[in-house]
């Protein structure tokens, strides 16, 4: 049976190409998953500023709009087999409008283009995907730049510092989730680890000296990695263990390598006291390709 029965897409449907229905339609039909498309609007301030009457008579008339070509979109997508609904609405607190969204509907797995936020916005205010991320329930799939619709290379991006890290656990979620992903769409499966052997792992160095330590530090890790894959099947020539910083890491590897999807934690760790969701939210705006994170 498929991890997914219940699929939850969210437009923006002032962007009427968004390429998030596609991979969402894709997704549910190789899922056998139902579609929910639910295109949520802001409110929109200039409203406030007509008389009552004209104010409700506009936000109807804007609603039927899109209502219209939102079902027109649906009935495409019903030719092709797959069981969709959907809904227009208005949005007063977009962030809460989705995580309601998505307990409501008990779905699996929310869907949304990426939304891309300037360094300087993302200074003084928290992004609405990095609040998704932070907050939401269930695994979400943000669209990026991915070519194909339906994914054919897959990678679980793991981490390993500690054979006893509770990090063993999301990666156990994490690789679960990207092997089903690939089986469903019949997409090949990578495992990689970005090996960060930062002046955080070295702080105790004992008489050790810093090149030994190092060395020494690596076997670990590699000796961990390679554990793992082993205790999923991963072939060898899908594992990567590759040393750098995780955001530089997978952005290269993806680029390099055409990936259409990268399975990551929202929680994670690299180095005494650094939380490991910064990761998964920078890497938003590096890697060419979806991402969907656990």
């Amino acid at each position: 049976m498929s991890q997914y029965q219940s699929l939850l897409l969210i437009i923006n449907p002032a962007l009427r190409h968004s390429p998030a229905m596609s991979h969402a339609a894709a997704l549910a039909k190789a899922s056998g998953a139902n579609l929910h498309i639910a295109a949520l609007i802001p409110s929109f301030k200039w409203l406030s500023l007509l008389e009552e009457g004209d104010r409700e008579s506009g936000r109807e008339r804007y609603l039927q709009d899109h209502r219209g070509w939102l079902e027109a979109q649906a009935e495409n997508l019903r030719g092709r087999g797959i069981e969709v609904t959907t809904e227009v609405a208005w949005a007063e607190d977009m962030k809460q409008d989705i995580i309601e969204h998505v307990t409501d509907l008990q779905s699996d797995v929310l869907i949304k283009e990426v939304q891309h936020e300037s360094a300087l916005k993302r200074a003084f205010f928290t992004p609405l995907d990095w609040h998704l991320l932070r907050h939401c329930p269930v695994p979400v799939f943000l669209v990026g730049g991915s070519s194909f619709v339906l994914p054919r290379k897959v990678v679980a991006a793991v981490e390993v510092s500690d054979i006893e890290s509770t990090d063993n656990e999301l990666n156990d979620r994490i690789i679960k989730q990207a092997c089903s992903l690939a089986m469903q769409c019949n997409a090949e499966l990578h495992l990689l680890y970005a090996c960060d052997i930062s002046a955080a792992f070295l702080a105790e160095m004992g008489g050790l000296t810093l090149a030994d330590l190092t060395k020494e530090l690596r076997r670990d890790l590699e000796k961990s990695f390679i554990e793992l894959a082993d205790r999923f099947g991963v072939p060898s020539d899908r594992r990567h263990l590759i040393e750098g910083n995780p955001v530089t890491v997978l952005s290269e590897f993806a680029n390099e390598h055409n990936v259409d999807v990268i399975v990551m934690g929202r929680v994670q760790s690299h180095g005494v006291g650094k939380l490991l969701g910064s990761t998964t939210e920078h890497i938003l705006y590096q890697v060419p390709c979806c991402v969907l994170a656990v």
